[in-house]
């Protein structure tokens, strides 16, 4: 690809300016990961809403994304000069930051500490909470076994024991150092407490070091901006 207008999404999501970063998702927990990043390293870019009811199908984004999830960008001024296009939320975090030299510690301990608590969210964190959420609030609810349902609550909870213990004294998950490793994982918090009712059978309000951690992430003027970005219509 030499070019944004080069490839096939631009048929679908033409850019209005292609010299900018572009950003292909919807506002989702995972895709609410990207735009915080970059509101939060005041990268320009453009935002295109991709409607996760079949948009993620067709085959201009699975020209960007084969595995056809959001989020995914365009960077048209990527390593070198050269475009370069990326999907998977953690990948891209990493690539944002690295790219900015924002929200990544250049010590090499803490830097290191904060990829692991980035895959603690991927790898975790973020697919225990969301089939909480298919078994709870999707498609899942009409299953009348209660067993999976309460496999994921139990996991969620250990998950967040883990999270509790790590932020006992501290403000954020690497330290005092609000890195990507917070915009992976509040997000996921924000959407069990809000969207997937799991206050009650998470317990939620035991975590208060948690609870009062998401809070101060919300509060975050650029996290404010990034939650509604791409708009859902």
């Amino acid at each position: 690809m030499d070019s944004l207008v080069d490839h096939p999404i631009s048929r679908r999501w033409p850019a209005k300016n292609p010299e900018l970063l572009q950003l292909y998702s919807y506002p989702t927990p995972n895709g609410v990961k990207v735009s915080i990043a970059l509101e939060e390293m005041g990268l320009a870019y453009e935002a295109h809403t991709v409607k996760i009811s079949g948009e993620q199908h067709t085959p201009e984004f699975l020209a960007l994304n084969p595995n056809n999830k959001i989020p995914a960008i365009i960077d048209p001024n990527g390593p070198d000069g050269q475009v370069i296009a990326l999907w998977e939320s953690g990948a891209i975090l990493l690539y944002l930051a690295e790219k900015s030299g924002q929200l990544l510690p250049r010590d090499a301990r803490a830097r290191a500490q904060t990829q692991q608590w980035l895959m603690f969210q991927m790898g975790g964190l973020g697919p225990t909470f969301g089939k909480y959420g298919y078994f709870k609030k999707f498609a899942g609810k009409d299953i009348e076994d209660p067993r999976p349902r309460q496999h994921f609550i139990d996991e969620s909870r250990r998950l967040l024991n883990v999270l509790e213990q790590q932020l006992d004294g501290q403000d954020y998950i690497q330290s005092d150092e609000y890195t990507i490793a917070d915009i992976a994982i509040f997000p996921w918090l924000r959407a069990v407490r809000d969207a997937y009712g799991a206050f009650e059978d998470f317990q939620m309000a035991s975590y208060t070091h948690t609870m009062t951690y998401l809070d101060r992430c919300l509060d975050r003027p650029a996290v404010k901006r990034g939650l509604v970005v791409p708009p859902t219509e």
